[in-house]
């Protein structure tokens, strides 16, 4: 294994453009790559590491099953791995289906040892390769074109279902409430547009100079792609602890600081708000002590107040100590898919999920992530994000709510909106 560490000072271009041309690099000459970008935003138990990871792939190889994984996590070994979860995977950890169209084809799970990695630090970039002279790889990156995302127009996307059948389902589940079925369902629609064709890293840059966010990342398997500007971390493992990061509460950020203000004020105090993120606090403390150490899960952080770019969110934080001897596979099994994008209780969450919305949601309220070779990982939460199929053109983007009792379905569909701000904004300016 050869590496070479530049520093930043030695760089041909400045930061920032030499990360554009690396991911460009990268998705030009390797069949799968995944790149994770914190954007240097400061966040409770740190944000993603810096890293791009790449490898050829010939026909689809890769580790595509949890008994791949569990084998792959179990040898010694002194690579990163990297990949995701969709959300689909919860069919095979309970008894449920999904019969809805899948229009971007992602494998369900998907990871990957990369043959060359780059790591970036506070001031230089290491470059990792077992099969090219990282020098060489350092000079290509140098010498790479950006290019524009080159869609000729504005990309109009359409909604899957209209208002009215939204208002209506988000009706139906405040029944199934009423009725004692669950108390609260995370309800999602999709936005989409056909026959797309773009080039995916320049509108990556692009929506994430819109919406920088601490767990963002590019990803592309063959054809199939994922643009993300993900605010929200899934779980982490840092040594012997667990850390769950549930967003649960969103309002939109003011046009003036004191408006700013007010509106942090609003979500702070709403009690609505806080409710939604309680259920799903008790959620994830339920999922983590079915894996950590008894007596070992609190909540560290209730209703803390975030700021985003279009958004605050309402954020808590839950850990665990976890034993060491537990393979990490059991216990992303135990938490997956995670109850922000779910509702609880979580199996009857997902039933009516499965009955209401339109589409699959694929790598939509998955996880994206990695493993690090001393056994930590991070996982994000694949939220305002971008899947696109290549192929076909397909492009499409998914958003959705907390739905309570006390949801107003106007008010679920315009936070709906609200959260797809970013994305159509650099649909819409491309």
């Amino acid at each position: 294994m050869l590496q070479l560490t530049l520093p930043f000072t030695s760089l041909p271009v400045s930061v920032s453009q030499w990360k554009q041309q690396a991911v460009a690099w990268a998705a030009a000459n390797h069949e799968v790559i995944a790149y994770y970008d914190s954007n240097s935003i400061p966040y409770r138990h740190g944000a993603f590491q810096n890293m791009l990871g790449v490898r050829h792939q010939p026909n689809g190889e890769g580790i595509t099953t949890w008994l791949k994984l569990h084998q792959a996590l179990d040898e010694s070994r002194k690579l990163p791995l990297f990949g995701y979860l969709t959300y689909d995977l919860k069919n095979g950890l309970e008894k449920l289906h999904s019969n809805h169209p899948d229009h971007i084809g992602f494998p369900e799970l998907f990871f990957f040892f990369p043959e060359s990695w780059l790591v970036w630090s506070e001031d230089a970039v290491t470059i990792h390769s077992s099969v090219e002279d990282p020098a060489a790889i350092a000079n290509t990156i140098g010498e790479t074109k950006l290019r524009s995302s080159f869609s000729k127009n504005t990309i109009k996307t359409a909604a899957r279902e209209t208002k009215e059948e939204y208002l209506r389902s988000v009706e139906m589940l405040r029944r199934h409430i009423l009725e004692g079925d669950v108390y609260e369902v995370n309800y999602c629609q999709e936005f989409y547009a056909e026959g797309v064709q773009l080039e995916p890293t320049s509108l990556f840059w692009k929506l994430n100079q819109t919406s920088p966010t601490p767990f963002a990342g590019f990803l592309k398997v063959e054809d199939c792609y994922l643009l993300c500007a993900s605010p929200e971390r899934f779980l982490k493992k840092e040594n012997n602890l667990l850390i769950s990061q549930p967003i649960k509460g969103t309002i939109r950020r003011g046009k003036t600081e004191a408006e700013d203000q007010h509106q942090r004020q609003l979500l702070a105090t709403s009690e609505k708000e806080q409710a939604e993120n309680m259920m799903i606090v008790d959620l994830v403390r339920n999922d983590l002590n079915r894996v950590a150490s008894t007596g070992t899960v609190q909540v560290e952080e209730l209703f803390g107040l975030y700021g985003f770019q279009y958004v605050w969110q309402m954020i808590s934080t839950v850990t665990g100590v976890v034993p060491e001897s537990l393979n990490p596979v059991e216990v992303l099994k135990a938490t997956f898919p995670m109850g922000s994008m779910t509702g609880a209780p979580k199996i009857r969450a997902l039933e009516l999920i499965e009955q209401y919305e339109k589409t699959k949601r694929g790598l939509y309220s998955g996880s994206f992530g990695y493993f690090l070779p001393n056994g930590d990982f991070d996982f994000n939460v694949v939220i305002r994000s971008l899947q696109y199929k290549a192929q076909s053109g397909y492009l499409s983007f998914e958003v959705g709510s907390a739905i309570t009792y006390d949801s107003d379905p106007e008010e679920e569909y315009q936070e709906c909106l609200l959260k797809a701000a970013a994305i159509r904004s650099v649909l819409e300016n491309i």
